[in-house]
């Protein structure tokens, strides 16, 4: 029988992994990873190489809406396999022919350890680093990871609205429906944690009356906001 053998293939980072600690090298000097960003949110999005079409609208666009990002305590972090210099030659043609000076850091990455390391790496999308977005939290924990096709340039409204629920989920310790706020059936109402037991389930139902709750079952039970 052949022995086992260790995979070549990099492990993925997972969603509730602790991001694992870097230093890298940025537009911006020098940043740890994720120390730099305790007790702020950060959202890294990676590229695989400058002057690409669909990442230079992205950047543009994260760009746009980078104050919003900063209204919800999150800082913005960009990554490319390209050196610093062409980092810095990108965001000047960006200026020059967009009118959009790009104000977050950028990661270099040109031997591919930081992708490497995050599992960014995927064999089957060839050699180069795929356009991956971490939504990372106040204590370095991995929340949310959204992987993108080169064809395919990110929604922006997605990643604020995303960062907004998981934020909104944190403090009140409810869950939101698909599309919130803006569900169509329950607009911006959010949805309690079913109950584990029958005792609570009972519970559930009579808490639901006294407050008010719009309770469609003792394990669908939704709230105001």
């Amino acid at each position: 029988m052949a022995e086992d053998t260790e995979s070549d293939t990099p492990r993925l980072s997972l969603i509730g992994d602790r991001f694992p600690d870097l230093t890298v090298e940025t537009t911006h000097g020098a940043k740890r990873l994720p120390d730099d960003y305790e007790d702020e949110w950060f959202v890294l999005f990676s590229h695989p190489g400058d002057f690409t079409p669909v990442c230079t609208t992205e950047f543009a666009a994260f760009e746009q809406r980078r104050e919003e990002f900063e209204e919800l305590n999150a800082n913005l972090i960009g990554l490319s396999v390209d050196r610093i210099h062409s980092h810095i030659k990108w965001t000047d043609w960006i200026e020059e022919e967009l009118d959009i000076d790009i104000g977050f850091p950028i990661i270099a990455d040109e031997t591919g350890t930081v992708g490497t390391e995050l599992g960014m790496i995927h064999p089957g999308d060839g050699t180069s680093t795929v356009r991956a977005v971490f939504l990372v939290d106040p204590e370095g924990v991995i929340r949310q990871i959204l992987y993108y096709p080169k064809e395919i340039g990110r929604n922006i409204d997605e990643i604020i609205r995303s960062l907004e629920a998981l934020q909104f989920s944190d403090a009140e310790g409810v869950a939101t429906p698909a599309d919130w706020p803006e569900n169509d059936l329950f607009g911006d109402k959010v949805l309690l944690p079913p109950p584990g037991t029958d005792e609570d389930a009972a519970a559930r139902l009579e808490e639901a009356a006294e407050k008010g709750y719009d309770a469609k079952d003792w394990w669908f039970t939704l709230r105001d906001r």
